[in-house]
């Protein structure tokens, strides 16, 4: 696992709960459309379908209430910049707990879990830990992973349904920021300019920093492109033929640094 870096960019908390509830009523009211035949189409997540993803996205906010009914570890041993890398390692588990949702009534479902959620973080400290799959990590940074989980696969339902489900820009903010910090702290250095605009900038990639003017280096996206390309859900080659990558200088090509995430 790659060392998180020193420096870490804040999150205001208040905007992230708020992100992260908005976005699953987004979810919950685009899968109320779904017909039973849509949601037992497939889906670009292996075996996945799409009520099966449906019922993830209820793990991935429920788990918030989930832990903070857990005892509180004594210390933290997780970073938000760790969080991106240790993720791939419990990808057979979250298939399994996944599979195992009751998903016979999703309606019932995601009014529980939005109501839990809201319940279980009124007047909690940001500060707070709570025991997530790779090890306890503050309250505060847990919930910006919540903002990647909930855009990442919002993207993944919008692909599998046809459906053009919003993003809520605090939530779409969030995620893109954390995905470009993984990316400088996965290839450390100043010789390359990653923009994504309006959301994140960040220097990466060992070589000479870059201190005033033009780059030498720069790569430049979109936010959801991005976000795909950190997750693996498109590659670096494709996406700058669509012209959906902007790439300029010899140290520009990122394909062997993406995904971040599995």
């Amino acid at each position: 696992m790659p060392p998180a870096k020193k420096r870490t960019r804040s999150y205001d908390s208040a905007r992230t709960r708020a992100a992260v509830l908005a976005q699953f009523e987004n979810v919950r009211a685009a899968v109320a459309a779904l017909t039973p035949e849509q949601l037992a189409g497939p889906t670009r997540l292996g075996e996945w379908t799409v009520r099966e993803l449906a019922a993830h996205l209820t793990m991935a906010v429920g788990a918030v209430a989930r832990y903070l009914a857990e005892p509180e570890p004594a210390k933290q041993e997780l970073t938000l910049l760790d969080w991106p890398f240790a993720t791939a390692t419990a990808a057979a588990q979250v298939d399994e707990d996944t599979r195992a949702i009751d998903t016979g009534d999703l309606a019932a479902l995601y009014a529980a879990t939005a109501e839990r959620y809201t319940e279980r973080l009124a007047g909690t400290s940001d500060d707070r830990l709570v025991p997530t799959r790779f090890g306890a990590m503050r309250l505060a940074d847990f919930l910006v992973t919540r903002t990647v989980e909930l855009v990442v696969h919002t993207d993944d339902l919008n692909a599998a349904t046809g459906l053009d489900i919003p993003y809520d820009r605090q939530a779409l903010a969030a995620c893109t920021r954390l995905l470009a910090d993984a990316l400088a702290v996965k290839a450390p250095g100043g010789a390359v300019e990653v923009r994504v605009p309006p959301f994140a900038v960040v220097q990466c990639v060992e070589g000479p920093r870059h201190t005033r003017g033009t780059p030498p280096n720069v790569v430049e996206t979109d936010p959801l492109t991005w976000i795909r390309l950190a997750t693996g859900r498109t590659d670096f080659a494709t996406e700058r033929a669509a012209a959906r990558v902007s790439a300029s200088g010899e140290r520009a090509d990122l394909a062997g640094l993406l995904p971040l995430m599995g």
